[in-house]
């Protein structure tokens, strides 16, 4: 069986870290706490599960100070975990099993990271990331904010998931590091531009997270998952103005760069859906449920587009197409998907009453 330390950085997590720690101090054989300045209880709590304990001066650097505690590691395998993370228990279990089984070959093993849920408790958004890295490679961390780690070799994608579960309102913490960097002059990368925009588009900042969307769209460079999801970012901004055209225009555009995704499809069937034009809307739709999801896929899948929202789409394109059966048949396949949704539930109910069941 292969030994694994836990690597974390924390600055203020009083209220999250017992939790982390509790779901996953059993799974692993080391806990390596890296603290970046806590003002409140986060390392007396931290004590009370590992006396590897370390300060870190904060430069606006997270790479810096994940490759610290990456150094600090002493086992096989390197584990990471953010202090609003938490494992549950069906995860638990899978990597209780990976940790038993892994072929010490390997040199990562990726996890999905579930980053959005609905009120259900259900996986809305999720992306890969490498989690479990052997040691003795000394893979790095690259970036000031929103950080990558580069990998390379052996690399087994697994099922475990790693839920986000975010307790503190957002911050302005990340938009400052890149603002700072701006006014140093730093060059940056696309990845750079594109979390940039991001950021800004997250802090309601939309028409300067449009400028760096498109700054993106237009370099040569860049990695094409960022592309798709972009393209989406901008698409929903102005599906949200009214301004259906362009909306229509960069959901398109997301074709570019890889086969048509159910997200973008599901867009484009909007778009013809407002302008009352039903029968090219659920081509579109229909579309998005015979695509089959990327499991394996690195970039940002937001689930509901590959599940529930294309059918309750069409329940309402061919209610207006005058096809009640066919318009209760995706009712029901959306309801097989999200049960307890009031609009599901809301049109069984109006078909039932017009003697569908």
């Amino acid at each position: 069986m292969i030994t694994i330390s836990l690597c974390m950085i924390v600055r203020n997590e009083e209220d999250t870290l017992s939790r982390v720690l509790d779901s996953a101090k059993d799974l692993v054989d080391e806990i390596i706490i890296v603290d970046t300045g806590s003002e409140d209880k986060t390392k007396e709590i931290a004590k009370q599960y590992t006396e590897k304990i370390y300060d870190f001066e904060w430069i606006d650097d997270f790479a810096a100070a994940r490759n610290f505690s990456f150094n600090k590691a002493t086992k096989e395998y390197i584990f990471y975990l953010d202090a609003d993370d938490i494992m549950l228990e069906e995860d638990r279990e899978k990597f209780k099993k990976l940790k038993e089984e892994l072929d010490p070959s390997v040199d990562s093993v990726t996890m999905k990271y579930n980053v959005g849920f609905d009120k259900n408790g259900n996986v809305t958004f999720s992306y890969r990331r490498n989690r479990l890295v052997k040691r003795e490679r000394n893979y790095q961390w690259y970036g000031p904010c929103h950080n990558y780690l580069v990998v390379s070799g052996n690399i087994i994608n697994s099922d475990i998931g790693i839920s986000h579960k975010k307790e503190k309102h957002q911050t302005d913490r990340n938009l400052k590091i890149y603002e700072k960097r701006l006014a140093k002059r730093d060059e940056f990368s696309p990845r750079d531009v594109f979390y940039y925009a991001n950021e800004l588009y997250d802090h309601k900042m939309y028409e300067k997270a449009l400028e760096n969307y498109d700054k993106f769209l237009n370099m040569n460079s860049g990695w094409c998952e960022n592309k798709i999801y972009a393209c989406g970012k901008v698409a929903d901004y102005y599906f949200s103005v009214g301004d259906y055209e362009n909306a229509y225009i960069y959901s398109f555009k997301s074709f570019e760069y890889d086969t048509p995704r159910a997200e973008h499809c599901c867009r484009i069937g909007k778009y013809f859906k407002q302008r009352y034009k039903y029968k090219q809307a659920a081509f579109w739709f229909e579309l998005a449920t015979t695509i089959k999801k990327p499991e394996d896929c690195w970039g940002f899948i937001m689930n509901d587009y590959w599940t529930w929202i294309p059918h309750m789409e069409l329940c309402v394109c061919y209610y207006k197409l005058g096809d009640n059966e066919l318009a209760n048949k995706h009712n029901e396949m959306a309801r097989m998907y999200n049960p307890n949704n009031e609009g599901i539930l809301y049109n069984k109910k109006f078909f039932e009453d017009l003697g569908y069941k």
